[in-house]
């Protein structure tokens, strides 16, 4: 039922316009280290899976003081942290229960060019780097019963309610702070 989503451009639409107000929150927060207002520099990106455009710039400021210049970068739905492929195509991919088979990899290559060594760098990812970020510790500390980490992503897509698209929208809101890099252990 999610897989329908990994190519359906009104989703990633959406995603954008999320990425959209929440940069339209941050802006009038000033710069972090002088607070004067920030001027948009939004950076590029070369995603993997899906070509829309304004897919291919993360959307950013940086500080009007040219001495000082410092970004602020709001968190966004469309990335997780680094990755080259959209958030929601590595959650979506992740989920899957029912394991990467030769044949689902081949429909996976042929939809978005996702590799199976890949899909297997991301679940290691889901299952040893993200379980130890601290955000992630007082996310998970408040769910109840606790989740399991073996069956993330598609775990806590389970907590959410609503429509597959409302589940994984509020999932990649959850997971906002690993869109600034480093599992959100620190803002850029």
């Amino acid at each position: 039922m999610y897989q329908r989503l990994l190519t359906d451009a009104a989703f990633y639409r959406v995603l954008l316009r999320f990425d959209e107000e929440l940069a339209a929150a941050e802006r009038p927060k000033g710069c972090r280290v002088c607070g004067k207002r920030l001027e948009a520099s939004d950076f590029p990106r070369k995603p993997r899976g899906f070509g829309l455009e304004r897919f291919t710039e993360r959307l950013s400021f940086c500080c009007a003081d040219r001495m000082c210049r410092k970004r602020r970068t709001p968190p966004s739905l469309r990335f997780l942290g680094r990755k080259v492929y959209l958030g929601a195509m590595v959650v979506v991919i992740s989920a899957m229960r029912c394991g990467a088979s030769p044949a689902r990899m081949r429909r996976l290559y042929e939809l978005v060019g996702v590799s199976r060594h890949t899909v297997s760098r991301w679940r290691k990812w889901w299952s040893e780097q993200l379980p130890g970020a601290p955000f992630w510790r007082a996310m998970a500390g408040a769910l109840m019963p606790p989740l399991s980490i073996a069956d993330l992503p598609a775990s806590l897509l389970e907590r959410f309610t609503g429509t597959p698209e409302e589940r994984l929208i509020l999932l990649l809101r959850a997971l906002g702070p690993v869109s600034l890099g480093s599992l959100g252990e620190h803002a850029r």
